[in-house]
C-alpha cells in the first residue's frame, strides 16, 4: 500500500510539472479573432494576453462603434482562448490522474 501511495505522488508530480510546461507552452499558441466585417481583427495566447489589435480607419470615426466592437470581438477571443487554455489544461490532468477505482464515474 505504501508503495502505491509513492507512486501515485510520483505520478502527481509528474502531472504537475507537464501543466506548468503546458502554461509555458500556451503563451506561444495564439487565437484570432475579428468581427464579421473584418474591420477588426485582435490576437491572443491561449493564456489570454493581447498580442495584436488591429482596427479598421473606418472605425475611427466613430468611437460607439469602435468600442461596441471592441467588447464584442474580445469577448469573443477570450472565450476562444479559454476553450483552448481548459482543454490544454483538462487533456494534461486527466492523463496524470492516478487509477483510482470507482473515480473513472467522474471522469
Amino acid at each position: 500500500m505504501f508503495g502505491d501511495m509513492m507512486n501515485m505522488m510520483g505520478k502527481l508530480k509528474e502531472t504537475q510539472k507537464k501543466v506548468e510546461e503546458t502554461k509555458k507552452r500556451l503563451d506561444h499558441v495564439l487565437v484570432d479573432e475579428q468581427s464579421n466585417d473584418g474591420l477588426l481583427k485582435v490576437t491572443l495566447t491561449a493564456n489570454r494576453t493581447v498580442k495584436n489589435v488591429s482596427v479598421s480607419e473606418e472605425l475611427l470615426v466613430d468611437k460607439e462603434m469602435l468600442e461596441d466592437y471592441l467588447v464584442t470581438v474580445f469577448n469573443k477571443a477570450i472565450e476562444k482562448a479559454t476553450n483552448v487554455n481548459e482543454t490544454e489544461l483538462a487533456a494534461v490532468a486527466k492523463e496524470g490522474m492516478p487509477n483510482i477505482p470507482g473515480m473513472d464515474m467522474f471522469g
